[in-house]
C-alpha cells in the first residue's frame, strides 16, 4: 500500500497481532510507535510509494564457542532485537539505503559487479556484494529504496552486521524474486558479500542465525555445505527469558587474543598432520600429548580440548532442545561456560588482568541464581564485552537489578529467541 496508507494502517493497530508474533505481546506498544516512526522517515526522505515492510533479527550464540573456525558444530539463536526496513521498488538498477545515524549509501548494482578495496569496511560494498551473489546463481535483482533502523546494538556479539547483510538480501528476494529464495541461501550469500566484498572473513553462523530463525543447530565438518536444523522451541512460554549482560569492558587491542584462539587450535592440527580439529579426534591428541605440548604449548592444547568437549555438547543441546528437555539443555550452557572460562580462556585477557568484567558478571550472575534454575556463560568471542544467561521470567526484575547495579542502568537486557528469521510483514 501507499506509504500514508501503511502509515494510518499500522497506527490504527492493523498491525498488532503481527507485532505480537514477532516480539511478544509486552513489546506491542513499543514496535508499533518504531515502525510508525521508521514510515515517517521513509516518507520525509522518499515520499509517497508502494511502500512494504521487513525485519531481520539479530543472533546470540547459544553454544559451540570459538568452535565454526575448525569446523565444529554451533548452536545458535535468533533475537527480538532487529533490523527493519521500510523500502520501496525501483524502475532502475540503483538501491538506496538510508539507515538512522548514517549518511546514504546510494550503489549502482549494474556497475558495481567487482570487489574493490577502497570499499572494504563500508556498507555500500555489502550492498553491492548481495547483488553480485543474487547474480551469480541467476536470480533477479533491481533497484530499491529504504531506510532502515536497528535496536540490535554494536560490540555485543549480536550480529548488527549480519543483519544488515541478510536484509539487503530479504528485500531483493522479496521485490525481484517473489520471496521463493530460501532464507539458508540468503545467508550463504551474505557470508559471500563480507568475505569477498566488505573484505572480512568471517564464518557463516552470523548470518543463518539471523536469517533462520529460532534455535538453529550448524554442523561446519563442510563449510561450504553446513549441515543446518531449526529447532523450534518457545522458551519464554517455558518461562525462561534470555538475558544478555553487557559489562561495558574495552575491546581495544583484543585483536591479538581472538586471533590466538583459531591460531592455537590450528597448530594442534598441524602438529597431528591436519589442517582443523575437526579432522582429528580427542584420541588422537592424547596419543602423543607429550610431543604436542613441547611443540605447541599447554594452553593451544587445553583450547584443543575445549573444541572436541563442545562439539559434543553442542549436539547433546540441540537434542535436548529437540526433546524439550530443559534440564539437560541448561547442563551444556554451565558446561559450555566452566569449559570456556578453564580451558579456551576467553573470560579476560592477560593484558589487563585487573579488569575482569566477564569474570565479575558470571560471579554475580552464579550467586543471583543459585537454587533458582536457569544457566549462564561467557557469550560471543569474549575477553570482555557480554555474558548470556538463562534466567526464569519470575526472576528477571532481581536479576536485573543486580546486574544494573554492578554495571550500569541497562546494562542487562532482557530478549526473547525469536521464531521468526528474516521476512515481509
Amino acid at each position: 500500500m501507499k506509504t500514508t496508507e501503511l502509515l494510518s494502517y499500522v497506527e490504527a493497530g492493523a498491525l498488532d497481532a503481527r507485532l505480537a508474533e514477532i516480539y511478544g505481546d509486552e513489546n506491542v506498544d513499543a514496535q508499533r510507535k518504531r515502525y510508525t516512526e521508521a514510515i515517517e522517515e521513509f516518507y520525509n526522505i522518499y515520499g509517497e510509494r508502494e511502500t512494504e515492510l521487513f525485519s531481520v533479527p539479530g543472533r546470540s550464540e547459544i553454544s559451540g564457542n570459538h568452535t565454526d573456525h575448525n569446523h565444529g558444530c554451533v548452536l545458535a539463536g535468533s533475537i527480538n532485537l532487529d533490523i527493519i526496513a521500510v523500502a520501496s521498488k525501483t524502475d532502475n538498477t540503483e538501491i538506496r539505503i538510508k539507515s538512522k545515524g548514517f549518511d546514504e549509501d546510494v550503489v549502482d548494482i549494474a556497475k558495481y559487479t567487482k570487489p574493490n578495496e577502497d570499499d572494504y569496511f563500508k556498507s555500500s560494498a555489502l550492498i553491492a556484494g548481495m547483488a553480485r551473489a543474487f547474480c551469480d546463481l541467476s536470480l533477479n535483482v533491481g533497484g530499491y529504496v529504504a531506510y532502515t533502523t536497528s535496536n540490535v546494538f554494536k560490540g555485543s556479539g549480536l550480529s548488527s552486521s549480519a543483519a544488515f547483510e541478510v536484509m539487503i538480501g530479504n528485500m531483493l528476494n522479496h521485490f525481484y524474486n517473489g520471496g521463493r529464495v530460501d532464507n539458508v541461501e540468503i545467508a550463504k550469500m551474505a557470508q559471500f558479500a563480507e568475505n569477498k566484498f566488505f573484505g572480512k572473513p568471517c564464518g557463516l553462523m552470523d548470518q543463518v542465525a539471523c536469517a533462520v530463525g529460532g534455535f538453529v543447530a550448524i554442523d561446519f565438518e563442510d563449510p561450504t555445505s553446513p549441515k543446518i536444523e531449526k529447532i523450534a522451541l518457545d522458551l519464554d512460554a517455558k518461562g525462561y527469558a534470555l538475558c544478555i549482560v553487557n559489562t561495558g569492558g574495552n575491546h581495544a587491542d583484543l585483536n591479538e587474543d581472538y586471533a590466538s584462539v583459531p591460531a592455537e587450535m590450528k597448530s594442534v592440527a598441524r602438529y597431528f598432520g591436519h589442517s582443523v580439529l575437526r579432522e582429528m579426534t580427542l584420541e588422537e591428541l592424547l596419543s602423543d600429548i607429550e610431543g604436542a605440548r613441547a611443540r605447541v604449548g599447554d594452553r593451544a592444547i587445553l583450547r584443543a580440548i575445549h573444541f572436541f568437549n563442545e562439539n559434543v555438547r553442542v549436539s547433546a543441546q540441540a537434542r535436548a532442545l529437540l526433546d524439550g528437555d530443559l534440564d539437560e539443555f541448561f547442563s551444556g550452557v554451565m558446561a559450555s561456560g566452566r569449559s570456556s572460562f578453564m580451558y579456551l580462556q576467553n573470560v579476560f585477557t592477560t593484558k589487563n588482568v585487573s579488569e575482569q568484567g566477564l569474570s565479575l558478571a558470571l560471579a554475580l550472575t552464579d550467586n543471583a541464581l543459585k537454587g533458582k534454575g536457569g544457566a549462564y556463560r561467557v557469550h560471543g568471542g569474549g575477553f570482555a564485552g557480554t555474558i548470556q544467561a538463562f534466567v526464569p521470567k519470575s526472576e528477571v526484575e532481581a536479576y536485573r537489578k543486580v546486574i544494573d547495579s554492578a554495571f550500569g542502568a541497562g546494562a542487562c537486557h532482557v530478549l526473547r529467541i525469536r521464531g521468526y528469521g528474516a521476512i515481509k510483514l
